[in-house]
């Protein structure tokens, strides 16, 4: 929908342009001609339906739905392996006697047999591998709680790139609308010999300039709609305005790092890596120590030999084994100066990680509070431009300008507006990287009208279970 222009002889103001103190005003003109109110979607929805849909977010749920599977794994250590078999073929046996007859037969011999294997100690290796899956298990999930992190951000970002596009293409349509009316008001003048044709030609390649602008903002919002779709799942609906969420944030910076060292998903999922390299040490040392099992076993065998008399040998077996490791050849040593040269690696990652989310934290700080000055000083710039415009437009009609001062004063209000739309659009964006920063980005700290993921529950359900193929949900 666009304003209507009111042609006039001079260069007084269109109505319907007036400066707007708040840009989403002229996005709402466009969302609301081209949508149904009941379309209507807010930046929480939009938040809703990225949390449930996206593909980047589920995959990784199914990651960690794996990493889950390592804990049964490493307790299967700790029970009995059970192993039947059975055997059968054909047979021939040619027996040469003493008395040089021969003796031959066809045989169809068969075996059954059940062996049960139970490890009595292996070097503290099944314990340190049940400490290693949980320790993934937990650095996995605060991966998880990471990537929710950049999805919500990823969603904002692309919601407020729709609406200041929006609201971008809307404000150089008005622009050239009123390039427009101030072509065809220069023609007329022209015409009665009030202007020469330089002031012609200067209307008409501002209004060329207007065009190509509007197309860019259009090329713009065709990009940032797709995004949109991708990031959420659907094309975007009539946008409702947004906030920033400030009141979520830490009240000051200091704070604000604290709450990051000790919360952020990333430096907790670091030093869960640090412990998974801690205990790798001592998995690595176990294949240096002793290992003790026993195992028992029956079998019945047919046809085992035909020079008895017996056609079938019954059997029963326990037996203990230990063995003890004296030289392997330096692989076990070797393993274990790896793994402590990979714990090594992992504590400095971990103070890496923190002083890189140090660092977000306050690059983010800073650029959230630049925002809002930004903003300020953007709205100032836009009433200032505005009221500049209509003293021009006074002027020219008095004589006292020409039409390039007018069309400079309408460039001026033009930008200004645009800026104020972008500044409006970061200062939301700045909003939510500082909350993701800090590591609160999360469907319970916005309070999104959604179920919350919860990794532990799938956890739970496949800790203990000693059998089975489906998967919890059925798969």
């Amino acid at each position: 929908m666009v304003v209507g222009v009111e042609s006039r002889a001079g260069f007084g103001e269109p109505p319907g342009f007036r400066a707007r103190g708040n840009w989403l005003g002229l996005a709402m003109l466009g969302l609301l001609g081209m949508t149904s109110p009941v379309l209507a979607e807010t930046l929480p929805e939009a938040l809703v339906k990225a949390y449930q849909t996206n593909p980047q977010l589920n995959a990784e749920r199914a990651r960690q739905r794996g990493t889950d599977e390592n804990v049964p794994q490493a307790l299967a250590g700790y029970r009995p392996q059970i192993v039947a078999s059975l055997s059968a073929g054909l047979q021939a046996v040619r027996n040469l006697l003493p008395d040089n007859t021969v003796q031959s037969a066809g045989l169809t011999p068969w075996t059954i047999g059940l062996t049960v294997t139970q490890v009595l100690f292996n070097g503290n290796k099944t314990s340190n591998n049940v400490r290693v899956a949980e320790f993934q298990v937990k650095s996995g999930r605060e991966a998880l709680r990471n990537v929710e992190q950049g999805v919500l951000l990823d969603a904002a970002t692309a919601y407020m790139n729709v609406m200041a596009n929006y609201a971008l293409v809307e404000s150089q349509r008005s622009n050239v609308q009123v390039l427009r009316e101030i072509q065809a008001t220069t023609k007329r003048r022209l015409n009665a010999g009030d202007v020469t044709p330089t002031d012609t030609a200067q209307a008409e390649s501002r209004l060329s300039r207007g065009l190509a602008d509007l197309n860019v903002a259009e090329v713009a919002l065709a990009i940032s709609k797709e995004i949109y779709a991708q990031v959420i799942g659907e094309p975007p609906a009539q946008l409702i305005p947004a906030s920033p969420v400030d009141r979520l944030i830490p009240a000051t910076e200091a704070a604000a790092i604290d709450t990051t060292i000790h919360e952020h998903p990333a430096i907790l999922g670091a030093s869960y890596d640090v412990d998974v390299a801690a205990v790798s040490i001592k998995l690595a040392e176990s294949s240096l120590l002793p290992s003790m099992s026993v195992q028992g076993s029956v079998s019945r065998s047919f046809q085992s030999d035909p020079t008895l008399s017996t056609m079938a040998t019954d059997q029963a077996s326990v037996m203990g084994q230990v063995n003890v490791p004296i030289y392997d050849g330096g692989t076990a040593s070797s393993q274990t100066r790896q793994a402590k040269e990979v714990a090594s690696q992992s504590r400095m990652v971990l103070e890496k990680v923190r002083s890189q989310s140090r660092t977000a934290v306050v690059s983010a700080w800073v650029a959230n509070e630049g925002t809002k000055i930004a903003l300020k000083a953007v709205e100032s710039e836009v009433h200032s431009a505005d009221v500049a415009l209509q003293g021009v437009r006074r002027e020219a009609n008095g004589g006292q300008r020409t039409t390039i001062d007018v069309l400079n004063a309408q460039q001026e209000l033009t930008n200004a507006r645009s800026r104020l739309i972008l500044a409006q659009r970061d200062r939301v964006i700045a909003s939510y990287t500082l909350l993701s920063a800090v590591g609160r980005l999360d469907v319970h700290t916005l309070n999104l009208d959604t179920p919350e993921y919860q990794p532990e529950l799938h956890y739970h359900q496949v800790r203990d279970a000693w059998h089975g193929l489906r998967t919890p949900s059925g798969k």
